[in-house]
């Protein structure tokens, strides 16, 4: 575990200092060790499974996703957290679920650990539910 915190710590510290040197999610997923890589692709597949053709880009220097030219969600890595970004809506209608599974979180985001499994399943209620709320918006 030590060896894995470090390599953490150690990409973590190259990312913070590579500031727009990556220009798409598959070079952001490329700067983490494998176990985290592992858990950003299957955040990013439950995060396409929802709808497809979503728009991958990248904004504030994280991966992010549009839907019908909106913002949907974010994620990013940090030294002991994977920080998930759904909007202030998309946190306040989660809180119960973030408060039973003992994840901090703030107005707008919410912290899995960098060691644990994402929570799929809420993160695909989650995406589920901002993108009933961009639909709502457009009407």
């Amino acid at each position: 575990m030590k060896g894995e915190s470090a390599a953490i710590c150690s990409t973590f510290f190259i990312f913070m200092n590579m500031e727009n040197t990556f220009k798409n999610i598959d070079d952001y997923i490329l700067l983490f060790p494998i176990n985290v890589q592992k858990r950003f692709i299957g955040l990013r597949k439950a995060i396409h499974s929802q709808v497809p053709n979503l728009e991958e880009y990248i904004s504030y220097q994280m991966p992010a996703f549009k839907y019908k030219g909106k913002p949907l969600v974010y994620f990013a890595g940090y030294k002991k957290h994977i920080g998930f970004y759904p909007g202030a809506e998309g946190i306040k209608n989660f809180e119960k679920d973030f408060e039973e599974r003992n994840y901090k979180f703030s107005k707008g985001a919410v912290q899995f650990p960098i060691d644990e499994d994402i929570p799929l399943d809420l993160v695909n209620k989650i995406v589920a539910f901002r993108i009933t709320e961009i639909e709502q918006k457009k009407s």
